[in-house]
């Protein structure tokens, strides 16, 4: 079945039903099934975690939603008026390092078509939310790890997305841009955003998850709220994964 992109009054924002994904690998182009037939649903307001050790498929699966992967089976359904309205920010992203905050900023606003009265202000919004005022006119290549991420999220933003899908947002940041970036996320959920993200930070995914899917070798092996979650590991989050990836 084809992936589909349609708008109507629903509280799912998102639904993942079977989907496959199978690549060609090496010199020989062996097949390798990386999505196993993934279903999951992410509904209005969500902040959905999507959780998994490595090899899980989580990345796969999120770059299949977005439409940067085609699925070779199953379904996609992005209940949103088109990709205008979803942000994304990828775990590896490469920024023009040249320019300023403010200037990629600009840039990816221009590509959504933002007009420059309208940008300007949308820049200045980003920048305040994210903590970036000051560094605003400083190049990204002078920028720190969480900078970078803070700046990347906000050019996920830019667009004032109806669902934000975020790769791996808090990986190989220090404690204080952990903070920082939860910090952001946090206020997107107070804001009504439905917020998509993978991490293998368990303890920021139980401060901050609505809901959650486990992934173990492409397939989903459990989705629910995150209470529920909390409540079978006797309120550690790490140790329900556990039990989920290891029985």
């Amino acid at each position: 079945m084809a992936e589909t992109t349609r708008e109507h009054a629903t509280r799912d924002v998102l639904v993942v039903d079977e989907l496959h994904k199978t690549v060609a690998v090496g010199f020989r182009r062996r097949k390798v099934e990386i999505l196993k037939g993934v279903t999951f649903t992410v509904h209005e307001g969500d902040v959905f975690g999507l959780l998994g050790p490595n090899g899980a498929g989580k990345t796969t699966a999120l770059k299949t939603v977005i439409g940067l992967m085609r699925p070779t089976s199953g379904t996609i359904e992005l209940n949103v008026a088109g990709l205008g309205e979803l942000g994304y920010l990828p775990e590896n992203p490469y920024f023009y390092d040249y320019l300023s905050g403010s200037e990629f900023l600009e840039l990816c606003g221009r590509l959504f078509g933002l007009r420059a009265g309208t940008l300007a202000d949308r820049v200045a919004e980003l920048l305040r939310d994210v903590g970036l005022e000051e560094a605003r006119d400083v190049q990204l290549r002078k920028y720190s790890k969480g900078m970078l991420q803070r700046i990347g999220i906000a050019q996920a933003l830019i667009n004032d997305p109806r669902l934000v899908l975020l790769d791996e947002p808090m990986t190989g940041l220090d404690p204080v841009g952990r903070v920082e970036v939860k910090a952001i996320i946090e206020s997107l959920r107070v804001r009504g955003k439905t917020v998509l993200f993978n991490s293998h930070i368990l303890a920021d995914v139980a401060e901050l998850c609505t809901r959650i899917a486990i992934m173990r070798a492409g397939v989903v092996i459990w989705s629910g709220p995150v209470g529920d979650a909390l409540a079978a590991g006797d309120g550690d989050l790490e140790r329900f994964f556990m039990q989920v990836v290891t029985a």
